[in-house]
């Protein structure tokens, strides 16, 4: 799943310079049965599988390193942020245990994970994804990866502000035209109706992001 969104773009970019590496294990090597055993019934019953604990504790007790962090992506874990996901780009190891069916034996969560991540409020498929959007959102941190540090400042949440509408050439197309600000050259004038227009669309669509900042 991982294979073509690691080689590809910004991100691709990062890992072909070294900045940051990415490895992906198969919880299945782990397992000691000749079913390759990683799942089971849920005790007490229920509908789905759960990850057994065996392949996962001894998968991260041999990758781990010390000091590394040890992350599970979990729909009900802290919500991911700007300030998390730089916080997680200064870690020199990290390892992401990928959440599948109904979920991981709770022995995992409580003796082996250190931090419980949430992308939304939402149930995908598997935490494989999850783990791809964390990954891509530490990697824009790593200095280098983005080439232009300036664009992690004029962006979504940054400042708890949605981002300014953006526009390019030409400045008139079949009759729609670019704010005359935009093309103004004054800087200072053009600073002031971007920020109107973060709060603008915050107001419209995230009226809560402008609740946090008073």
């Amino acid at each position: 799943m991982l294979d073509g969104f690691l080689t590809e773009s910004i991100l691709g970019k990062g890992i072909d310079a070294g900045l940051l590496e990415v490895a992906v294990h198969d919880l299945r090597a782990w397992t000691t049965d000749k079913h390759r055993t990683a799942d089971d019934r849920p005790f007490g019953g229920g509908a789905g599988m759960v990850l057994k604990p065996e392949p996962v504790f001894a998968a991260i007790e041999q990758l781990q390193t010390p000091g590394c962090r040890r992350i599970y992506l979990t729909p009900d874990g802290v919500p991911l942020s700007p300030a998390l996901a730089q916080d997680l780009s200064r870690q020199q190891h990290i390892i992401f245990l990928s959440g599948h069916y109904e979920g991981i034996d709770q022995r995992i969560r409580d003796h082996l994970i250190d931090q419980e991540i949430s992308i939304g409020d939402y149930v995908l498929t598997n935490g494989t994804l999850a783990a791809a959007v964390v990954i891509d959102a530490l990697g824009r941190f790593i200095p280098g990866v983005l080439g232009e540090e300036k664009s992690l400042t004029h962006e979504s949440f940054t400042g708890k502000l949605l981002d300014f509408p953006q526009y390019t050439r030409p400045a008139e197309f079949r009759g729609m035209t670019v704010p005359k600000v935009l093309l103004s050259g004054d800087h200072g004038k053009i600073e002031k109706w971007r920020h109107a227009r973060q709060v603008e669309k915050t107001q419209q669509v995230r009226p809560d992001l402008l609740k946090q900042t008073t």
